[in-house]
């Protein structure tokens, strides 16, 4: 894996503006300049840093650590929302402490956001140790961990690790005003934009499609990202556009601007059979105003995740966990994104069947999200320490069996998810 202090190696490598931080001018210190220069380019330094400051100094050098964090576009709701956990996460040197309103993220930790492809490319890059943690989606997640419905017969990216399920991840179908759409199964025969192979939007929608009895190939569909869509939709080049992100979608919220549209609902008994079945969906619904004058929507949503591999340490894994839910970044994730209202604490493990994070693990335990984990081996073989059991489960409550709290996957890996799609519909 490579190391926190690495140079990045994500594709579209780019940082996402952070809010103000306490004590910027103390974290640009002769030690913390050093010690990020030296991880990015060890050839530069040739003197050992107490040679540089003294002795006397040189104890008092803080232990930093440098993450990054694989996001989306940069038109995303991934993006910012990176950014925010970069803030909440992170506590430079020299920074007020929390109690004092200052930064209540890890001490030492300097986390950054990066532009990427979207949710699966940040979920190879964490598996492969090119990144330290990534945002994805609940259902491409376990799919990609178990290496099950899309993904049956490649290599289980089983490395993966949950710290959190953030907040739900919006299906939108947004057609012109003047359209005649006016629900899903409407969409037979027409163009239809649904983002590029590998998205959460692609990968979402052809099982809400399935269990809507919309057939894939019954569609026109063309893979267009969030900034080439919205141009085809302004030039009437397409019917549609289904895109999976939390609302408002930045994409989205200048496309309104531009060229007014209207949400067409995805409810009725299909959608709640869904949402019963998979457990990383759940109903949501558009605000009216969210998008200009675009009226309340009802539809689906998927849990947006933080994973993290499996070699990332336990005590950094707990202390982001616990960053991410201390009551002060509350009101930094709900003043920087309208989704960051709808984060909980007790639906931070519900979603994707993927093992917890040890660390994050025992904070989800301390916080009572989970039930207690079990005691630390004994040196003593003759003591065999009592597992304690999840109650939804009868497997012992173990960060392996406790990445989904409210349920786990549908079915044998080898099922059909798209039948299992259309059987929660009843077709």
């Amino acid at each position: 894996m490579a190391q926190p202090g690495t140079a990045p190696s994500v594709p579209h490598a780019q940082s996402a503006p952070h809010a103000d931080w306490s004590g910027y001018v103390a974290w640009f210190s002769l030690s913390a300049v050093y010690r990020i220069a030296l991880a990015l380019s060890p050839s530069l330094f040739v003197a050992p840093l107490p040679a540089l400051i003294g002795p006397a100094r040189a104890q008092d050098i803080p232990d930093i650590k440098v993450v990054r964090i694989a996001t989306g576009p940069t038109d995303s709701t991934e993006f910012p929302f990176g950014g925010l956990i970069g803030n909440a996460i992170s506590n430079p040197p020299g920074s007020r402490p929390c109690d004092r309103g200052g930064s209540c993220g890890v001490p030492g930790l300097i986390a950054t956001a990066q532009t990427t492809g979207g949710a699966l490319d940040n979920l190879r890059a964490v598996a492969r140790g090119d990144i330290e943690l990534g945002l994805s989606n609940a259902d491409i997640a376990q799919w990609a961990y178990k290496a099950s419905a899309e993904f049956e017969g490649q290599e289980p990216l089983n490395r993966l690790r949950l710290i959190a399920r953030l907040y739900p991840s919006t299906l939108h179908l947004i057609v012109p005003k003047e359209s005649k759409i006016a629900a899903l199964e409407d969409l037979n025969g027409k163009t239809v934009a649904v983002d590029g192979e590998g998205t959460g939007t692609r990968f979402m929608a052809r099982v809400v499609m399935a269990a809507f009895g919309v057939r894939w190939d019954a569609i026109k569909t063309q893979p267009l990202d969030l900034t080439a869509a919205p141009a085809a939709f302004k030039a009437g080049a397409i019917d549609a556009m289904l895109i999976t992100g939390g609302a408002p979608v930045l994409a989205l919220t200048d496309l309104a601007r531009e060229a007014p549209f209207r949400l067409v609902p995805i409810d009725g008994p299909a959608a709640d059979k869904l949402a019963q079945v998979l457990p990383y969906y759940v109903r949501d619904a558009v605000p009216a105003g969210t998008y200009g004058d675009a009226a309340e929507a009802a539809t689906l949503a998927v849990g947006a995740v933080l994973v993290a591999r499996d070699d990332l340490s336990d005590d950094l894994a707990y202390g982001i966990a616990r960053a991410i839910w201390h009551d002060r970044n509350k009101a930094l994730f709900a003043a920087g994104h309208a989704r960051g209202k709808l984060m909980d604490l007790q639906s931070a493990v519900r979603g994707p069947d993927v093992p917890l994070h040890p660390g994050a693990a025992r904070f989800y335990a301390e916080q009572n999200v989970i039930p207690p984990l079990p005691p630390a081996p004994s040196a003593d073989p003759a003591v065999a320490p009592e597992v304690p059991s999840d109650p939804k489960s009868d497997k012992p409550a173990t960060p392996a069996t406790m990445g989904a709290a409210s349920g786990t996957t549908t079915g044998s890996a080898t099922r059909s998810l798209f039948d299992a799609a259309r059987s929660a519909a009843g077709l």
